[in-house]
């Protein structure tokens, strides 16, 4: 008897993605399933075809020689369909675990990724600046060096559980259904230690510390976060380590404030300066530079000094050094300095009248010449 198509057999097409022939094997696999047709025949037969369905096309590497080969190319490929349902049970049961609603285990040996770790990390400003290299110590779970995560003493290794056959699940029945469990003998690892490692007693990895040398760049700030990976919590039967996320925070600084990747330094001057000019010297994050305060500056004047603000992550530019310029009035004055004071203030208040004699000079002349 010929197979009928497997994209047929699922109702979906030949461009439908992992998602879509998952939910529809799901369907497929309540409608038919044993517990809810006993004794029929042709149900538990369309069970067991859509199970051989979907375990060909949600493999992209069998789904592939499917469609070039059709069935053919299915023979001497390392699947020959199901010859029971508690096979189908055993290899999709988290399938089943979601249609109806039960925890359940596939098998025990399944690798899984370690937990992701945090540390918060405080640096200073000019270290969040100009960047540095750290030393971090943190407490991590970490595969055990004795036995090589297997948690068996040296010489010896786990043995498979007797009660599961080493599959780390076993199906019960749940009332109407049928579903696949992990195996309270072995916790669902499909294997039982009879001679556990003395160093981790039997759990395969232990608790250290560990310390790790963090680069970090220049340019950071509050809430920067680096990621290394490999560096977390180790993974379960031989899966990988979870990442390491360095959270930054960086400290105020007494000089300069920030604005992005902008440097903002506000500094002092004598009115005298403001008006008349000043040469001074300013701060960065390196050596001091000159800039030139030009004759009339007002207090609250912004000065932009281009590149010795801050690096852009990942970038050879920087940000700006913006210089605010603040004119300091004296509070204490000298004798001398409130008399020349005073001629200046003078000076000042002839400068209207002169205007006002002009404007009337130019007035007068332009009447005599009509």
């Amino acid at each position: 008897m010929s197979k009928r198509d497997y994209y047929e057999i699922l109702q979906v097409t030949r461009e439908s993605q992992e998602g879509e022939i998952k939910r529809a094997y799901r369907k497929l696999a309540f409608e038919y399933h044993p517990d809810r047709n006993p004794g029929d025949d042709e149900a538990e037969a369309k069970f067991k075809e859509a199970a051989e369905a979907y375990e060909v096309l949600r493999d992209p590497e069998k789904r592939s020689r499917y469609d070039r080969y059709g069935h053919e190319g299915m023979n001497g490929g390392g699947f020959s369909g199901f010859k029971s349902s508690e096979d189908i049970f055993g290899s999709f049961g988290d399938i089943f675990g979601d249609i109806f609603g039960f925890s359940q285990g596939q098998s025990g040996k399944r690798m899984q990724a370690g937990s992701d770790l945090r540390y918060n990390l405080t640096v200073s400003f000019r270290d969040a600046a100009k960047g540095t290299e750290v030393e971090l110590t943190l407490p991590v779970t970490d595969t055990c060096e004795e036995c090589d995560g297997s948690g068996a003493a040296p010489g010896s290794s786990p043995e498979t559980c007797s009660h599961c056959g080493g599959r780390g699940s076993v199906v019960q029945s749940q009332g109407f259904f049928q579903i696949s469990v992990p195996c309270p003998s072995c916790n669902g690892r499909g294997q039982v230690i009879t001679n556990p490692c003395s160093a981790c007693r039997g759990a395969g990895y232990v608790r250290k510390e560990k310390n790790l040398n963090v680069r970090i760049p220049a340019g950071v700030d509050n809430g920067s976060r680096l990621r290394l990976r490999g560096e977390g919590e180790a993974g379960l039967n031989g899966g990988p380590h979870g990442d390491l996320y360095v959270v930054i925070t960086v400290q105020p600084d007494k000089v300069f404030k920030r604005q992005g990747q902008d440097l903002v330094l506000t500094t002092e001057i004598t009115f005298v300066q403001a008006a008349l000019g000043y040469k001074m010297s300013v701060q960065t994050l390196d050596e001091p530079v000159d800039m030139d305060i030009p004759k009339g500056t007002q207090s609250g004047e912004v000065f932009q000094l281009r590149g010795l603000g801050l690096p852009y992550l990942g970038s050879s530019h920087k940000g700006e050094l913006l210089v605010e310029v603040k004119v300091k009035t004296p509070t204490n004055i000298s004798a001398k300095q409130q008399e020349l004071l005073e001629q200046f203030a003078a000076l000042e208040e002839e400068k209207p009248m002169k205007k006002v004699k002009k404007l009337f000079k130019k007035a007068k002349d332009k009447v005599m010449g009509d």
